[in-house]
């Protein structure tokens, strides 16, 4: 549900931008608004994203090979970090680099109008497409803070949607204020200020986003919730005398990996101690259905 929930996301996600992007590039070439280009590129940057994301959640899926034991759930680590590259190269450089163009040689103005129309409708669509990756993060924050969740959060494509979509609406808030600036002011500096804002905000976001995904695509641990209720299913089992060392890795957004040491107690036999590691495995996916592979060592401690 988790994975029909993030791919909605996405979807909403890439029409908004996409019908955006166009109107933008319309609307900048009429009016000759730094910050209309840059909110443009901004766009165009989010557009590709999405596809992106749904190319990696789709070639996510894909089964185990021989070459690729373990599945190919990291695809959808390695998308996410991309987007936050391309965010940073298509969307902030390029706005600042635009912000410091219209500084440096200035120009007027022109469709204030236009602009705040397209900029005002733009912000309904983009805080619409936003609406739904909040709720559909919502589903599975539980009662942790927004940014908590969105560290913890092991689905990376629904935590850039919701990233890129809250630096949407800010970033068309900037360039409403900076357009508006304009309109009252006449000065012209405020919409090149408005674009370099609008590339800083960027270049934040693609950091952060570029941090979070980079961690899950070299091997981060299941969560410590995750760990917790492995061992305490392990030890609720009567035979269970201690569990060792405990090794998890996230291989997708909705795939562990599970290794983990398990001490019995004295006085079972060899085929009773093949029962217990079963019956362990079968735990441990019971209690985290996301445990698609899963490696249980008994040591019988009469023997060591």
């Amino acid at each position: 549900m988790a994975t029909e929930g993030s791919k909605l996301a996405v979807v909403a996600a890439f029409i908004a931008n996409l019908s955006i992007a166009v109107a933008k590039f319309i609307t900048a070439a009429f009016t000759g608004s730094a910050a209309m280009l840059a909110e443009a590129f901004h766009s165009v940057a989010d557009t590709g994203n999405q596809a992106l994301l749904l190319y990696g959640m789709r070639a996510s899926r894909r089964p185990p090979d021989p070459r690729h034991p373990f599945g190919w759930g990291k695809e959808s680590y390695f998308w996410s970090f991309m987007v936050a590259v391309m965010l940073f190269v298509g969307g902030a450089v390029l706005s600042f680099r635009r912000g410091l163009e219209a500084l440096r040689e200035p120009h007027g103005v022109e469709s204030l109008g236009v602009a705040f129309t397209v900029l005002s409708v733009a912000l309904v669509i983009e805080a619409a497409s936003f609406t739904i990756a909040a709720r559909q993060f919502a589903k599975v924050k539980g009662s942790r803070s927004w940014l908590r969740s969105v560290r913890a959060s092991k689905d990376a494509p629904i935590v850039v949607v919701l990233l890129e979509d809250s630096a949407a609406v800010t970033g068309l808030v900037i360039a409403l204020a900076g357009t508006a600036m304009v309109a009252v002011t006449g000065d012209i500096v405020y919409d090149a200020v408005a674009s370099l804002l609008i590339g800083v905000l960027l270049a934040v976001v693609a950091v952060f986003l570029a941090a979070e995904t980079k961690d899950l695509l070299v091997g981060e641990a299941a969560s410590r919730a995750d760990r917790s209720l492995i061992r305490a299913r392990l030890l609720a089992m009567p035979e269970v005398e201690s569990v060792g060392r405990l090794l998890t890795m996230q291989l997708g957004p909705h795939d562990i990996l599970v290794n983990v040491e398990v001490d019995l107690r004295d006085g079972l036999s060899g085929s009773g101690v093949m029962d217990v590691a079963s019956r362990a495995e079968e735990e441990i996916r019971q209690a985290l259905p996301d445990a698609k592979t899963v490696f249980v060592e008994v040591r019988d401690r009469e023997r060591g």
